[in-house]
């Protein structure tokens, strides 16, 4: 093919083909190439793109496997809230929801319902404009979540494009639609990310849904890529410039007509007496399933009636979720065994036979307290009730009594720490025992561990497994210490070869330069979580600052009230902390909060900025960290609330909204001057 336009031609056949062989795997259930026959075409379509590297498209198949590591999430509204759903637990409980829907509509109504099998996953909302996948948002508080589009394209079964199979349909220009449905992992895509896990000493997932809120929160798309991510589509909540039909089934069928994934266990039921059929059909035979699901969700098929029923402040009247009793196995307790945490709590756990639930197998159950496990009176050797709470922490229910023989041995509350043998007291008022020995062993692998977590300061490398031996090898009593390691006493750890070894020194280096709610989050100050340590950050200008406030100081911060802000004073004048945190600082770490890049501005505080189009000098995540740092709020779509439009190269249809709403725009050039920022956005 030494034509160029045969090359492009060949492209654009390669695309089709590869598109309507993905909307027969995954929409209508029915290939008709083998995997090996795929994966070929997918090949050469690869080797062509990076051949000719002009004929990429966004919408390319290729496009699957990943495209750049992220700096961060930003926060995205729905187009129309993401409501929650009222459960219903039996028969009785069905019926009255059809009662309620009756009495709301009149007597003369008679309607009919879609049943849907509940999917344990995480729910999406897959907005498309001109028929093209713009955004993905994680449901969030219901009106924002988390734009999670570059993790989305990864998931083979979400089309980038709508189109009316076999080719595009033009109803989609100059239209808007919002689609829901629910991401999810199938039990085997699973159980292989469980393996590999394990393989490599890093802690397995507790199940698939958590699993893939896991994979949808990765920073970089590629490995979210390899999870296996699936998806099911399932509602429209918003359109525009579109023909949607007012029947619920007929809604699915337009999905599936354009290329969504939609759940073939789905059901149109006439009447009540069919949706209990349909409960009772799936009660028995919800393990059938490949996937994750805890229930069914019950909807009104009607659109039209589904408007006059209206909805609650949090969940919609149209619809409710028949919820299953949750899976119940009985195992028996070989031991009882105490972890202790980073804050010194001692927590029974039980060690159990091996039973499968809800798609895991469970080993180890939660007993919650000392209070609980004496009030629920387990024993070493007693057969026990265990299930899943909310299908998440596998706990005990109950002892099955008449199974004792005799033999079983009740297990008291320790009176000395399982690390390190100090003697533990009761929390004052509290059903919580605690070690209060800083230098126990358990707590020290606890706090070093979450040090270095994802969530706080990221050291790649550095878990719970190494940071034992770290303790063990005693070069690490604090987190400070983790600065002073040098590369030959590390490669000397088991497992820890030379390349290994230079890895994690190269990424405790790194990590110093990571922002200051990192290090806050990652020193585990009393009730201090993410959400808190971020806005520590934006309200002083360093550390320094942070450890001289008072506890009314403190207070002023909306996020902080007079418990938490005593605890995090005390924190700061503790002798452990301080040498703590003096070993940080003599290492170099970051302390500067992003206050001191972005000095006060009252300008932009206060105010909505919307960002659209290639920024030269920062990044979309580096301008809403600097936007946030003196108040200011970022959107991701441009409204009557929006303040300041900042426009970048290439702008989107953003630009148009705005200019329609007479929304102020700004280059980057005038938004650093609003922030206070010199060009390039260093402070003055």
């Amino acid at each position: 093919m030494s034509d160029i336009a045969d090359v492009e031609r060949h492209v654009e056949q390669l695309r089709r083909d590869i598109r309507h062989h993905n909307y027969l795997y995954y929409v209508e259930n029915s290939p008709d190439i083998s995997d090996r026959e795929f994966d070929a075409l997918m090949e050469e379509l690869q080797r062509l793109e990076r051949q000719y590297p002009h004929l990429s498209a966004a919408d390319s198949p290729t496009r699957r496997v990943g495209g750049e590591p992220l700096d961060q999430f930003e926060s995205a509204e729905h187009l129309s809230p993401m409501l929650s759903i009222e459960n219903t637990y039996n028969e009785a409980e069905v019926r009255q929801f059809h009662d309620r829907v009756g009495r709301l509509l009149g007597p003369d109504e008679r309607w009919s319902y879609v049943v849907e099998p509940k999917i344990d996953g995480v729910a999406i909302n897959l907005i498309y404009r001109d028929g093209s996948l713009e955004r993905a948002i994680t449901r969030g508080n219901g009106v924002r979540g988390d734009d999670v589009t570059q993790n989305v394209r990864t998931v083979s079964c979400i089309p980038l494009t709508l189109r009316a199979a076999p080719d595009a349909n033009a109803e989609l220009d100059g239209a808007l639609v919002e689609i829901r449905g629910e991401i999810y992992m199938s039990f085997e895509a699973f159980d292989a990310v469980n393996r590999l896990r394990l393989e490599r000493e890093e802690a397995a997932f507790a199940n698939p849904r958590n699993a893939t809120a896991g994979s949808l929160k990765l920073l970089n798309p590629a490995i979210t890529a390899r999870r296996r991510l699936r998806a099911f589509t399932y509602e429209i909540g918003y359109s525009e410039a579109l023909q949607i039909p007012d029947s619920h089934w007929d809604r699915l069928r337009w999905l599936r007509r354009h290329r969504c994934p939609t759940n073939p266990d789905a059901e149109r039921c006439d009447d009540i007496q069919a949706v209990i059929e349909r409960c009772r059909y799936w009660e028995a035979n919800l393990k059938e399933l490949p996937y994750p699901a805890d229930g069914l969700v019950v909807k009104v098929d009607s659109a039209r009636r589904r408007a006059r029923l209206g909805a609650t402040s949090k969940a919609p009247r149209w619809l409710m979720a028949y919820k299953f009793a949750a899976e119940q196995q009985v195992s028996r307790v070989r031991e009882i065994q105490v972890n202790v945490g980073k804050s010194g709590q001692l927590t029974p756990v039980a060690v159990l036979e091996p039973v499968r639930l809800s798609g895991t197998t469970v080993s180890r159950a939660s007993l919650h307290n000392f209070d609980e496990l004496e009030r629920k009176d387990v024993r070493v050797g007693d057969y026990v009730l265990v299930e899943k709470a909310g299908e998440i922490i596998p706990q005990v229910v109950k002892v099955i009594v008449e199974k004792r023989t005799g033999g079983e041995i009740p297990f008291h509350a320790p009176k000395r720490c399982p690390s390190c043998g100090e003697p533990v007291s009761r929390d004052p008022g509290g059903v919580y025992i605690r070690c209060a020995n800083p230098h126990c062993p358990a707590q020290r692998v606890e706090r070093i561990t979450h040090f270095a977590s994802r969530g706080a300061m990221d050291i790649a490398g550095l878990g719970e497994a190494l940071v034992r031996q770290l303790v063990e090898a005693d070069l690490a009593r604090d987190v400070g210490d983790l600065y002073s390691l040098n590369e030959e006493d590390v490669s000397a750890l088991q497992r820890m070869a030379e390349k290994s070894s230079g890895n994690l020194m190269r990424a405790i280096e790194e990590s110093k330069d990571r922002e200051l709610w990192r290090l806050l989050h990652g020193l585990g100050i009393p009730n201090v979580g993410v959400h808190l340590a971020q806005a520590l950050a934006r309200s002083f200008a360093d550390l320094a600052e942070l450890r001289a406030a008072t506890p009314e100081q403190l207070e002023q911060i909306a996020e902080v009230g007079p418990v938490v802000g005593k605890s995090i004073a005390e924190f700061f004048r503790n002798e452990a902390s301080v040498r703590v945190l003096d070993k940080l600082i003599a290492a170099g770490l970051n302390t500067k909060s992003v206050r001191t890049e972005a000095r006060q501005a009252s300008g932009a505080t206060g105010k909505t900025f919307v960002l659209t189009g290639t920024l030269d000098r920062h990044s979309r995540a580096e301008a809403a960290r600097l936007i946030g740092a003196v108040g200011g709020r970022v959107s991701g779509s441009v409204s009557a609330s929006t303040d300041y439009l900042v426009v970048g190269k290439n702008p989107g249809s953003k630009l148009r909204k705005a200019r329609e709403l007479q929304v102020e725009e700004l280059t980057e050039e005038q938004l650093e001057a609003l922030l206070g920022l010199t060009a390039g956005g260093e402070a003055p």
